[in-house]
């Protein structure tokens, strides 16, 4: 009889090797990043490297060589015979105080989206600074608001602050400057990216509390990730304008951001 010293695993009905990475991967400890990648280059190719490392050391107790990360997606999209792709790259510590591995998932290239509607959840991801892989709230919520005929959630405290997207960043347009919300939330690539070419060009952003109840008196709105920029035509029941002039020039902007070799 199997003592289990060491872990028994069926899936479906059959029985599978007790891989300790397929038992991490169960376990949902780990962080990640996503990024699309065109003719073998990706928009704030160190941004992404540095998130990796830091997360990596918050969690883990270790940096992660950003070299050896670049090497492994390159290795990815030539084994896999592409150099456009959806890729996203997982670091996880399959045995406590034994090393950490990285898995790198290539899928077809995503388009950029249309415009999209939000609907507000309560809702605040735990230890938002991080993209880790314990998503069930937000995606609980995305699914949620999805099935009532909004793109996506807007994150929200119980005081009614604004966080973020469940899956993107949220900015407002006053006038001529990006308000981002001050919130804890994820600092986004296409965000950081965004913020970076907005100073190069001298354009103002900022950050600051945003309520709920505030966003009507704003002029526009739009939200970003690693597929884009999209603006945001509806907030619950406040509207806001499909082609917002500062919003297009944010997505001119981003458009002509450099693109860096993996």
């Amino acid at each position: 009889m199997n003592d289990l010293s060491a872990p028994y695993v069926e899936v479906d009905g059959r029985t599978v090797d007790a891989d300790p990475l397929f038992l991490a991967l169960m376990g949902g400890y780990g962080h990640m990043t996503a990024m699309q990648v065109r003719e073998g280059r990706v928009r704030g190719l160190g941004l992404h490297l540095t998130r990796l490392d830091t997360a990596t050391e918050e969690l883990f107790g270790e940096g992660l060589d950003g070299a050896a990360v670049r090497g492994r997606i390159r290795q990815a999209l030539g084994e896999a015979g592409v150099r456009d792709a959806s890729v996203r790259v997982y670091v996880y510590e399959p045995e406590p105080g034994g090393g950490t591995v990285t898995a790198v998932i290539l899928r077809p290239p995503a388009p950029e989206p249309g415009p999209q509607s939000l609907r507000s959840v309560p809702y605040v991801r735990p230890t938002a600074h991080l993209k880790h892989v314990g998503v069930f709230g937000q995606a609980y919520h995305l699914r949620r608001v999805k099935a009532e005929g909004f793109d996506e959630a807007l994150l929200v405290e119980p005081d009614g602050t604004v966080a973020e997207g469940a899956i993107t960043n949220v900015g407002f347009i006053e006038g001529d400057t990006v308000i981002w919300p001050a919130a804890p939330a994820l600092d986004g690539i296409t965000m950081l990216v965004l913020q970076r070419e907005m100073d190069r060009a001298g354009l103002p952003w900022r950050r600051r509390g945003i309520r709920l109840d505030e966003v009507a008196r704003f002029d526009a709105a739009f939200v970003c990730n690693s597929l884009g920029i999209s603006p945001v035509t509806r907030i619950d029941d406040v509207r806001f304008p499909l082609d917002a002039e500062p919003v297009g020039a944010l997505r001119q902007l981003y458009a002509a951001a450099p693109w860096d070799v993996i």
